[in-house]
């Protein structure tokens, strides 16, 4: 291949993306400022899949429809398996939000909510034997091929504009959640 892919593993994300946004700090810009690194016009994509075991239905394209196209193509191979979807639509709560906020293409998989916020997520039962291997072995052979696609690709993928620097607010000192006051 002729680009460097990366996988990376983020702890912290229901904590407020502490691993992905430190990630995206260190090597890529400063969200405040949005003082650019090197990195940053090297990193062509970020695709994220974050919610355990669930089939991968298509991709939330972040309000980038210029990757439409691009994500047709990649997920054409994929129809027969349930993968379509191409929504312009975005998606929240996951690490690739930090990448989209630097103005890096930053994507999610739609997936399947196998159990997610009924039994296992979060929560004790949220263990390897509830993984279901026919939706891992999907999920596996479609993230290959978007990542080796991605990465053969002649040129880098469509950029949105970049975004306005953005302090941070009072509340998200607090991993990005809303400040609990005292006694509750």
């Amino acid at each position: 291949m002729p680009h460097t892919v990366r996988i990376a593993l983020w702890t912290g994300e229901e904590q407020g993306l502490l691993g992905s946004k430190a990630y995206v700090k260190d090597h890529f810009a400063d969200r405040e400022t949005m003082t650019l690194k090197p990195e940053h016009a090297r990193l062509s994509g970020y695709f994220n899949l974050d919610n355990g075991t669930g089939k991968i239905r298509g991709v939330y394209l972040q309000e980038n429809d210029m990757m439409r196209p691009v994500f047709e193509a990649w997920l054409a191979p994929f129809k027969d398996l349930g993968a379509s979807t191409v929504t312009i639509r975005k998606t929240t709560g996951t690490d690739h939000l930090s990448f989209d906020a630097v103005g890096l293409p930053g994507f999610q998989f739609i997936q399947d909510p196998v159990e997610y916020s009924t039994r296992t997520h979060h929560s004790n039962m949220d263990v390897f034997d509830r993984l279901q291997q026919s939706d891992l072995m999907q999920a596996s052979a479609l993230l290959a091929s978007v990542v080796y696609h991605a990465a053969t690709r002649d040129q880098m993928l469509p950029r949105k504009e970049l975004p306005k620097p953005e302090k941070k607010k009072k509340d998200e000192e607090n991993g990005d959640k809303p400040a609990v006051p005292p006694g509750r």
